[in-house]
């Protein structure tokens, strides 16, 4: 009986979890990113913030994960919606290269991103 009552707990949490995950589309991602600050899950703990303006600015600072021993530590550039992309261009990081991402919702503030390069990642929505 309890063996059977773990199995049932384990199979509606992942149904639970398959509900939550869905693909963002060009209004989700503007209602969930404009203004707000995007909060970068890093590789070895911490978080890199991001600022989207609701004018289609972007700025980011490294500095509380110590990008600044490395690169330029704060830059700035600006995003658009492309389809159901977020995409954005940075004036030095990566070059200027501009860059596009799915996100898929992850229910409450949580997000997963996909680059077009096929890089991923985890962030989370603040104010």
């Amino acid at each position: 009986m309890l063996k059977q009552s773990i199995l049932a707990a384990v199979a509606l949490a992942a149904l639970t979890s398959g509900l939550a995950a869905r693909e963002l589309e060009a209004d989700d991602i503007r209602d969930r990113i404009a203004g707000k600050r995007i909060f970068l899950a890093v590789p070895l703990g911490g978080e890199f913030p991001l600022y989207y303006r609701k004018d289609g600015r972007v700025d980011g600072s490294g500095e509380a994960v110590g990008l600044g021993r490395l690169a330029r530590p704060s830059d700035s550039g600006r995003w658009w919606i492309s389809g159901n992309r977020l995409c954005q261009q940075w004036q030095t990081w990566y070059d200027g290269k501009r860059m596009c991402f799915q996100l898929i919702s992850l229910g409450g503030n949580k997000l997963r991103w996909n680059q077009d390069n096929g890089d991923t990642g985890l962030a989370r929505v603040g104010d």
